[in-house]
């Protein structure tokens, strides 16, 4: 699944850009840096917004596309803000045998945002993942911390209501 940037403010503070230029100073001539930058920088800033990979593509000395490739290839980074409410709908094998396909449309349909993406309001952000190991409960959803399963798609307004 290709990765979508949603337009989000970015809210970087010189505190942060100040971590990361340490990051990247401590980092940089290590062969294979790239990889765990990228990671700092999302443990710093909880994702990798676009300015934030043009920062890394300029100290780094490379292009933005190197940046931006990794950043869309690994499943690890994020490109869009986690929302207040994170959603993640388990995909696997079992979940997805058991309907997760049409509980992630209805979350889909009842919030207008896709998967990959976070609410324009910061609110809510989607995710699927691969199998989070609950597959007895299939299907699963996770939000913040809380797991459910055993879904249907009748369930899903009760349960983002509590989240509203």
């Amino acid at each position: 699944m290709k990765k979508k940037l949603t337009t989000v403010m970015f809210r970087g503070t010189r505190a942060q850009e100040e971590q990361l230029d340490a990051v990247i100073a401590e980092l940089r001539d290590t062969q294979g840096a790239m990889m765990p930058i990228m990671q700092k920088a999302q443990d710093i800033y909880g994702y990798l917004p676009i300015e934030v990979q043009k920062m890394i593509a300029v100290k780094m000395g490379v292009p933005l596309e190197e940046v931006y490739g990794i950043a869309s290839f690994y499943s690890q980074f994020r490109l869009n803000p986690t929302g207040e409410v994170s959603i993640a709908v388990c995909l696997g094998t079992a979940c997805y045998v058991k309907g997760s396909g049409d509980i992630t449309d209805r979350i889909k349909i009842k919030l207008g945002i896709e998967p990959g993406s976070t609410s324009p309001d910061g609110k809510f952000s989607l995710e699927c993942t691969r199998c989070i190991g609950a597959c007895g409960l299939a299907p699963v959803l996770t939000i913040n911390n809380d797991v459910y399963g055993r879904l249907s798609t009748g369930d899903v307004d009760g349960i983002l209501a509590k989240y509203m």
